[in-house]
């Protein structure tokens, strides 16, 4: 009995840290006029709580507005999560005798410290309690004072906008490898691991999580499976089975990590946060992957969203585009391109956009399964999202019922494939010698491509700037055969931790750069992001280049007379100087120089006089030791 009490106390405290944490004042508002939360022992301070609780105390009470509460109640086990609702819903009941207060929200929370937490929250929605819900996706967190007013204005339960905290969502990721690590999970399953785990989730019932560590393990299989064959994917299942070590010790420990992996996906709301119009998956696999599973060392670059979503926009994706990304990671320009299309099509287009016209190879198994499961996750089962190496597969044409497609061909079985119409692309950056050259991925995508249209390509600027292959490149097959639309200097951090100089490049398919034909050339140095602390947060207070240049340059794209204002060090328009010996494609060697203010000059005259002050003290000084 003393055990359970200790872990309801902890749940007691973890319930004031999360309500501080998304956003309400933990103070007692009869002591504060700003206070918004009633604990246990607070809660008879309001008269009319007091009235009819009688001698009941629930273990929150949180004050929404003078009319308006929400009620919290918790139990020390998570198997007692429905008992704690159904007791947040009883107090809801007796406060709702009252004519001046009503209890419009409740949550159940079940848990410890030790073992994790569950939430289980509801609305009362025209008299009765009924699970509060995005896209009909479970809210699984405490509700924040902004999800509340929402529903309290909307009257329903059924939210329409769901708010995703970045910073929280990022921090999981990282308190997630902390959990797998204790878990004796390694870095190299870890990624599987939770494809696996986020595939069991899609399954509304709950799993049993006092089982033993082998009948929870085959529990969570078996739902990752069957989600995988309703989504003619079962072949990738085998890259991530959850497999437990074999010593029973190693097994609880690795069962513990597990179930608290999946609380804390709850608490971030997950399941419906993946449903909004964020990429929540790719951002959290950002991180997941780029900070702890060894991304760098095995060459995965993760494309931030801003930069996918940004590339889409551009190239104005449509449901009628093939879109091909031959080297899709985690499906970040996938995911983006069916959004994309989704907010600009109808069901029916929609539908036929995901059947027949996205395509994306990734040559790892477990990283093509994540973008298989952010894919089920988006609303694309029906996604053509296959493990192997692009090099070695093309994309030919087919026609079925009047319908254009495409399917994967080996290299060399149609050499004459031209399906694809807008790519999108960032191919792995070769980390030794023996990787194959950037080059060679854009070339093969080029290839797959009908004449006139459009790729977007994410490259290290020595790709653009090197001699020897590169150059032969740009000028015996990318000048020669396409022409260059633009070049972007991307920020130095993009792709933090990784240091590498990056562009992106546009290019139209299948005409010869014309000499006389004007290249759009930026120096995008900022993108509106902030490192800090070895992360990069967004910041509204940094400027954001891409933005500065998102509509001039998709005008350009559709036509490249367009007039471009010369901003020196930024952006220009400038046809491409085919006499320069290292033919350097990057807007530095294109963009002017900026002028410098009349302060700059007289801090350089000063900086020059000191300098050479200081020479002469110097040879004085040599001199008379001499």
């Amino acid at each position: 009995m003393a055990k359970k009490r200790i872990s309801e106390y902890t749940s007691y405290i973890y319930i004031k840290n999360e309500l501080s944490e998304i956003g309400w004042n933990t103070k007692n508002p009869t002591r504060n006029s700003d206070g918004q939360v009633y604990t246990q022992q607070e809660c008879h301070d309001h008269d009319e709580l007091k009235k009819f609780l009688n001698k009941k105390k629930p273990e929150y009470v949180v004050k929404i507005n003078e009319d308006s509460c929400y009620i919290i109640e918790a139990k020390g086990r998570i198997e007692e999560i429905d008992k704690a609702y159904q007791e947040a819903v009883d107090y809801a009941k007796m406060i709702n005798k009252s004519k001046s207060i009503q209890a419009v929200i409740v949550s159940g929370v079940a848990g410890n410290d030790e073992d994790g937490y569950l939430v289980q929250s509801a609305f009362l929605e025209k008299g009765t309690f009924k699970t509060i819900n995005y896209h009909k996706k479970e809210i699984t967190s405490l509700i924040s004072p902004k999800l509340a007013e929402e529903l309290i204005e909307s009257g329903t339960a059924s939210i329409k906008e769901l708010e995703i905290n970045e910073k929280q969502l990022l921090a999981t990721a990282e308190e997630i490898n902390e959990v797998l690590h204790l878990g004796s999970i390694n870095k190299d399953e870890r990624a599987s691991v939770m494809a696996t785990l986020l595939l069991s989730l899609i399954d509304d019932t709950k799993p049993n999580y006092n089982a033993s560590a082998t009948v929870f393990v085959k529990d969570i299989n078996n739902r990752a499976e069957e989600i995988l064959i309703q989504h003619n994917k079962r072949d990738f299942f085998k890259h991530i089975e959850i497999k437990l070590p074999s010593k029973d010790e190693s097994r609880n420990k690795y069962k513990k990590a597990l179930v608290s992996t999946i609380f804390k996906l709850k608490k971030i709301n997950i399941k419906a946060a993946m449903h909004s119009g964020t990429d929540v998956l790719g951002k959290f696999y950002e991180v997941f992957l780029k900070y702890g599973n060894g991304a760098k060392d095995i060459g995965i670059v993760l494309t931030p969203r801003h930069i996918t979503s940004f590339a889409c926009n551009i190239l104005n994706i449509s449901h009628q585009d093939v879109v091909y990304d031959p080297t899709c990671g985690t499906g970040g320009f996938l995911v983006s391109a069916f959004d994309y299309v989704r907010n600009t099509s109808s069901e029916k287009q929609l539908a036929e956009f995901k059947k027949h016209r996205i395509f994306g190879i990734e040559q790892q198994p477990k990283v093509a399964s994540l973008a298989i499961v952010n894919m089920i996750f988006r609303g694309d089962g029906s996604n053509n999202i296959i493990d192997d190496n692009c090099l070695s597969v093309g994309i030919k044409k087919l026609v079925l019922n009047s319908s254009t497609s495409a399917e994967y061909v080996k290299e060399g079985e149609n050499k004459k494939h031209e399906v694809v119409t807008k790519v999108l692309m960032n191919p792995p950056f070769a980390l030794k010698d023996k990787d194959e050259s950037e080059y060679k991925f854009v070339q093969h995508a080029i290839e797959q491509m009908v004449d006139g249209c459009l790729l977007f390509a994410i490259l290290p600027l020595s790709v653009l700037t090197k001699s020897g292959d590169s150059k032969k490149w740009r000028q015996n097959k990318l000048l020669k055969d396409n022409t260059v639309i633009s070049v972007l200097s991307l920020p130095d951090k993009l792709f933090y931790p990784v240091g590498v100089h990056t562009c992106a490049l546009i290019i139209k398919k299948g005409v010869p750069h014309p000499k006389d034909q004007k290249v759009f050339w930026a120096k995008c140095t900022e993108d509106g992001y902030l490192t800090k602390k070895g992360k990069r947060l967004k910041d509204i207070n940094i400027v954001n280049h891409l933005e500065q240049i998102e509509d001039k340059l998709k005008l350009f794209i559709l036509n490249p007379k367009t007039p471009i204002e010369n901003i020196a060090e930024f952006q220009k328009s400038e046809i491409i100087d085919f006499n320069d010996n290292l033919l350097e494609l990057v807007p530095e060697a294109y963009l002017d120089q900026r002028i410098p203010s009349k302060n700059e000059i007289m801090e350089g005259i000063d900086e020059l006089v000191r300098e050479a002050a200081a020479f002469i003290i110097r040879s004085k000084n040599e001199s008379n030791f001499k």
